[in-house]
């Protein structure tokens, strides 16, 4: 580190050969060398992955500018996602921390290390041998069926040729109405469906623009969900009947990703 740097922090985790091996090759969100500070308590190692990187780009004022560009965002979140995800990988707990969660020096780090320890390793042990999955559902009207799974009755024969053609269209449209109200119960429903298999559940805000991705329709919901390691495809595969056949409705699931859901982030120190 030089004076003008500060430190970015990934993730908490517990410090093991494999972990220190991993990050010695790891570069992060400015290029820098990726390494593990250590906490200074007895019992077991707690270690933070850590790069020094330009106060000039991660200090308050200037870090708050660069978050307001999309670019610049996309780039780094990368970054930090494949320093967390190649810890991850490893196959022990790993707790992510939020983008751009920096501080002042490595004491600041050993400090919260200390100061939180009787939060972390609880995490650690509960996400150990865990993975997260999201599950995304939109209202999609677009991709409905010419036929609604609740159509109303043949229009009576004896109506005009104009009425009928009305009545015929009311019948076989689904509208942007029905997508949502599908959706929102298809929702609803997943929602008791995974209880089984998920030990953690987490609502977060539906994605609107650009967040929302290349898929027709209105986010209705964006949850994510704690699932041990080895029920991921059972997991996926209910998800995706509990959708089966409903029309103006898209499903998406997914990950497995490192538990950023469920990771408790520290307070940054400055």
């Amino acid at each position: 580190m030089t004076d003008t740097d500060i430190v970015y922090a990934y993730a908490v985790l517990r410090r093991t050969p494999e972990a220190e091996e991993a990050v010695a090759g790891l570069r992060g969100v400015a290029g820098e060398p990726i390494h593990l500070v250590e906490s200074a308590d007895p019992g077991p190692q707690l270690a933070a992955a850590v790069g020094p990187v330009p106060a000039a780009d991660f200090d308050e004022a200037p870090l708050k500018a660069h978050l307001e560009d999309l670019s610049w965002l996309e780039s780094t979140a990368r970054a930090h996602h494949t320093v967390v995800a190649t810890l991850a990988g490893l196959g022990d707990a790993v707790l992510p921390l939020r983008l751009a969660t920096v501080y002042r020096d490595k004491d600041r780090v050993r400090q919260t290390l200390g100061a939180r320890r009787e939060d972390f390793l609880p995490l650690l042990d509960r996400l150990t041998g865990h993975v997260e999955l999201g599950v995304k559902i939109y209202a999609a009207p677009e991709t409905a069926d010419d036929e609604p799974s609740d159509p109303d009755p043949a229009p009576p024969s004896d109506l005009n040729p104009g009425r009928a053609y009305l009545a015929g269209r009311r019948r076989r449209r689904r509208t942007a109405e029905d997508a949502w109200n599908a959706a929102t119960r298809t929702a609803a429903r997943l929602t008791d469906t995974v209880a089984t298999l998920a030990v953690g559940h987490v609502a977060h805000r539906p994605q609107r623009g650009d967040l929302a991705g290349p898929v027709p329709g209105t986010n209705v919901s964006n949850d994510t969900y704690l699932v041990p390691a080895d029920r991921v495809d059972d997991f996926r595969t209910r998800v995706l009947a509990a959708a089966e056949g409903l029309s103006g409705v898209h499903v998406e699931v997914t990950g497995p990703w490192a538990p950023y859901s469920f990771a408790l982030p520290p307070e940054p120190a400055r």
